[in-house]
This record gives structure tokens, C-alpha cells and sequence, in this order.
């Protein structure tokens, strides 16, 4: 399995999507690109021809305005034929521009209003302990994301309940919708406070297939919060760590660019 190749295709059909329906969040999708591609093809026990799998593991994007990732990985894992992707975020359509778990098979909770979740994913989890069920729970959740309240809350509550099938992933891309990350509210040192919170930290490179899967499969008897360092607008050089490609989508001329920096 060629991880790198199935990451383009996930990568173009971001752009296609981003640039048919002037959409937003073309960097804030394609930055996470390549952990959704471990998890989906490589980490998690899913099975798109049964969605609802009572055993199945759970992924929640909870910056969920990058939801053009999750619908194009989706849909490279065949839990929809990649047609639906283009009724994305447009007038009739049925791909909202936020993630809506009505909308298509694999998405596990609606999300975008920021903060959110990992207090999903800590229910989910806690569910799964007292079913006697195995599966894990993956959070992502961005960087500037962090600034909300509730997440420090919840990073405070999953390790006092000893909740070693929570796996929190930071999308660690130092862009937010107002700037740099750390000049918004400093993070830092962002490993050492999650480490006084008693979470099992990894740092690693988040473009990096073999970093993000052995991070993944670490064993752990706590919550494992992996900060992940990306780079915004990853694949397409022109949107890379460019704090505009918060909100602008690609002209024509532009997705050309990057369809043929693709290849």
C-alpha cells in the first residue's frame, strides 16, 4: 500500500472540491491529509461496506471546518463513491461545508463549532470501557483550537479516568484564523502541559507515514496526545504555511498548479 500515493489522491480531491464550491479551509484540509491517511489506511478498524460496526474504531475531526479532508478520505476508502464529492458545500448539494454525520457514511459527529471534540471522544471512549468494547477513539483537533476552554477541561478529565483507548492527535500547523498560533495565545511549552496533565506525549513530524503510525500503535496505560507538526496548505507550495489559505480557495489557474504539483 502506497501511503504517499493515496495521500495526493486525497490532496486533489481537496482542491477540486475547495475550488468548484469557493470554499474556505484549503490549507486548514490539506495539512491534516496525511495523518487521516494512516488512520484510515493503515491504524484503525473500520469496513466501509458496514459503516456502523458495533466494534468498529471512532474518528472525530473536531476542526471541522477541514471537512474537505474527511469527505475525500472518506471517499478514498470507499465508504461513498467520490461522485458526492461534488455536491460539496454548494447550493443542493449534500456535503455541508462543516462536517455533518447525516450527510455521507463515516462521519462519526457532526463538528466545526470549535472545543467540542475531545469531550465527544472521552464519552465515546467511556462507553466503550463500560460495554467491554476494545476499539479506540481518535480526536483531531487543531492547533488554534486550543485556545477553547472546554478542550483543557477535557484535557484534564480523560487521564483521571484512565482512558487508554483515546488517542488526541494536534494538528500542529501554527496558522489560525487570526494569525500565527503562538503570537494568538502562546501553546508553548505545549508537550510539558500535556505531560502535567498525565497524558502520554509524542511529538512528532505530521508529514512523516512512519512517525504518525508508530506514534499510533504506541502502547499506553494512559490518554496518548500526539502533537503532530504540520504545515499549512501541505502538497500545494503556494498555500504552504500561508496564513491566507485560511480562507481563500484556488482560482482556476491556481488548481491547475496544484492538480499538476500533484501528480
Amino acid at each position: 500500500m502506497n501511503l504517499e500515493l493515496i495521500a495526493k489522491e486525497i490532496r486533489k480531491s481537496i482542491v477540486k472540491m475547495n475550488a468548484k464550491s469557493y470554499a474556505s479551509h484549503s490549507g486548514t484540509a490539506l495539512s491534516v491529509v496525511d495523518i487521516l491517511t494512516v488512520l484510515y489506511f493503515k491504524i484503525m478498524n473500520i469496513d466501509s461496506a458496514n459503516p456502523s460496526l458495533k466494534n468498529r474504531d471512532r474518528f472525530i475531526l473536531s476542526k471541522g471546518h477541514g471537512s474537505s479532508a474527511l469527505y475525500a478520505t472518506l471517499a478514498e476508502k470507499d465508504f461513498f463513491d467520490k461522485s458526492l464529492l461534488e455536491g460539496f458545500y454548494i447550493d443542493g448539494g449534500e456535503l455541508p461545508g462543516h462536517l455533518d454525520k447525516e450527510a455521507a457514511p463515516g462521519v462519526e459527529v457532526s463538528s466545526g463549532s470549535l472545543g467540542h471534540g475531545l469531550s465527544l471522544g472521552i464519552g465515546m471512549a467511556i462507553a466503550n470501557k463500560i460495554d467491554n468494547n476494545d476499539s479506540n477513539v481518535y480526536v483531531v483537533c487543531g492547533d488554534g483550537e486550543l485556545n477553547e476552554g472546554s478542550v483543557w477541561e477535557a484535557i484534564m478529565f480523560a487521564p483521571h479516568k484512565h482512558l487508554d483507548n483515546l488517542t488526541l492527535i494536534i494538528d500542529y500547523n501554527k496558522l489560525q484564523g487570526y494569525g500565527r498560533t503562538n503570537e494568538v495565545i502562546n501553546l508553548e511549552p505545549l508537550k510539558d502541559k500535556l505531560l502535567s496533565f498525565n497524558w502520554d506525549v509524542i511529538e512528532i513530524d505530521g508529514h512523516n507515514f512512519s512517525e504518525i503510525e508508530s506514534a499510533l500503535l504506541k502502547n499506553s496505560k494512559q490518554p496518548k496526545a500526539i502533537i503532530a507538526h504540520t504545515i499549512k496548505g501541505k502538497g500545494v507550495s503556494y498555500m504552504e504555511n500561508k496564513f491566507e489559505w485560511h480562507y481563500k480557495s484556488p482560482n482556476e489557474e491556481q488548481l491547475n498548479i496544484a492538480l499538476n504539483e500533484l501528480l
